[in-house]
């Protein structure tokens, strides 16, 4: 699921199961109309910083029944650096769906400038269904919990028959062993909960940083509660069309790839370059798909991999991933090189079961709950069939069946539609070349807000740019508008930097 591809999958996996495993500070209090004041003890991740402390928000598992059954939400905080100069909250809202967010206070620590750590609560969150708020599982087995089953490649021949058997199993699972909290899964209640943080938190207002899916739960919120809003930033931004959402995100892959590609074709023919796959960025283009077109064929044995081999699917996962940042190019390439019998396979890295029990449980009820999915099977191998020839190096999986085209029930309520209404206070940072929300979505995002925002783009490539892939240009912006309030007058363009993406 595309939960997985929003950062590495292997850390946010691993950041899973801690939380999954430890105790958290205080216990939940029974749901009221407002939230009761935190209570602020140590976290359960041994990855958190010191500062970082951590706390439980009570919210309704209904929200249109307050009083009914209620679950747990784990939160954290770093309290501001210099209290003199706080202006408020910060709250970081993950991506995903599925992602953790408890320990992102403490990512921010090495991320984030003094001068934002200087006047800001930095506040994070585990999502419903995520990590230590009330996690779900579909119990699935093991052979389902690799990344080339849940993403849908399809075969080597193009067929999707497999892809349609795993869906229906999949939903079924999910269906039947999700529970109360998976089927309560959604955008509209995520952004409920994170006004309920707020209230717990004892603000007014609310400012936030959303990345990747997060820009859509954070535009999403903005929209339902524009009065509780202050300074929002929306890093990686997917398109808000209300007819696609989560469908339309996936398959953003197809020309989001085709964008990023060249900067690592590039890369991977510079003559410097010990991990140098062709003498030219055309050659590595054909050198990568001959490369997955032999492994369809002809896989190699991957012992401690899931599946253990290295197939033509597994290759283009690896360049998916490889996509998000500059510093994953040299996995895509060596392991290329090793398809190709010039090196050794490098070891398998595994996330594990339990986490990705977690992910692509919030990841499948959140996509298939948030909007209805097309039925026919026959549009989707229609579909396939084109985008393979359209955008080979993504096979045609951008546009391949999903669990959501066997969901039993239709959404209980239509997806928010994001509008200009309410204050203009939203700053959207966004690479040019990024493989997993493309820029062409968004300027929809953009068009959307209208008013209300103003967009900093990067001539970079790489998924997140603020403080990531991005460049000093546009980090310079976000951060003047985070401590300041000001934002450019007009949307920005900020030019390409060596060394950047």
């Amino acid at each position: 699921m595309r939960t997985l591809h929003r950062g590495a999958a292997v850390a946010a996996a691993s950041a899973t199961v801690l939380a999954l495993t430890a105790p958290l500070a205080s216990a939940a209090p029974p749901a009221s109309a407002s939230p009761p004041p935190l209570v602020w003890g140590a976290c359960p991740s041994p990855a958190a910083a010191a500062a970082q402390r951590c706390a439980t928000v009570t919210v309704p598992l209904d929200h249109r029944d307050p009083t009914g059954p209620s679950i747990p939400l784990a939160v954290s905080r770093i309290a501001a650096a210099r209290p003199e100069l706080r202006h408020g909250v910060l709250l970081m809202i993950p991506g995903g769906p599925g992602n953790p967010g408890l320990d992102g206070p403490s990512s921010a620590l090495k991320r984030l400038p003094q001068s934002v750590l200087d006047r800001y609560d930095i506040v994070g969150f585990d999502p419903r269904g995520v990590g230590r708020s009330s996690p779900v599982s579909c119990g699935l087995a093991h052979e389902d919990l690799t990344l080339v089953r849940m993403l849908p490649w399809p075969a080597a021949d193009g067929s999707t028959a497999e892809n349609e058997a795993t869906a229906r199993r999949v939903a079924e699972a999910c269906v039947a062993n999700g529970g109360p909290v998976l089927r309560s899964l959604s955008t509209a209640n995520e952004a409920r909960d994170i006004d309920r943080i707020r209230q717990a938190l004892g603000e007014q207002r609310l400012s936030a940083w959303g990345v990747s899916y997060g820009t859509y739960a954070g535009a999403v919120y903005a929209t339902m509660f524009p009065r509780h809003t202050d300074r929002i930033v929306l890093d990686s931004n997917d398109d808000p069309d209300p007819t696609r959402v989560e469908r339309g995100w996936l398959a953003a892959y197809g020309p989001g790839v085709e964008d990023r590609f060249p900067d690592f074709a590039a890369w991977a023919a510079d003559p410097a370059n010990p991990d140098r796959v062709a003498d030219t960025p055309e050659q590595v283009r054909s050198q990568f798909l001959a490369l997955a077109a032999r492994l369809d064929t002809a896989p190699l044995p991957w012992p401690g991999a899931n599946p253990p081999r290295l197939d033509g699917n597994t290759l283009r996962q690896t360049l998916l991933d490889g996509m998000y940042a500059d510093s994953r190019f040299p996995a895509v390439a060596r392991l290329m090189l090793a398809a190709d019998g010039q090196r050794p396979l490098p070891a398998a890295a595994t996330p594990p079961d339990q986490a990705l029990q977690n992910a692509l449980a919030v990841s499948v009820g959140t996509l298939c709950n948030d909007v209805s999915w097309p039925r026919s099977l026959d549009q989707y191998r229609r579909e396939t069939a084109a985008e393979r020839i359209k955008h080979p190096l993504t096979a045609g999986m951008p546009v391949n069946v999903m669990p959501c085209a066997f969901w039993p029930s239709d959404p209980a309520e239509p997806p928010v539609r994001v509008t200009p209404a309410g204050p203009s206070n939203v700053l959207m940072v966004q690479n040019l070349r990024d493989p997993a929300t493309p820029y062409a979505g968004a300027l929809k995002l953009r068009a959307a807000l209208g008013g209300r925002a103003r967009m900093v783009a990067v001539d970079s490539g790489g998924h997140d740019a603020y403080a990531a892939n991005g460049n000093s240009c546009g980090d310079a912006l976000v951060t003047r508008f985070l401590t300041t309030g000001r934002r450019p007058a007009g949307d920005v363009l900020c030019p390409a930097e060596p060394g950047k993406g």
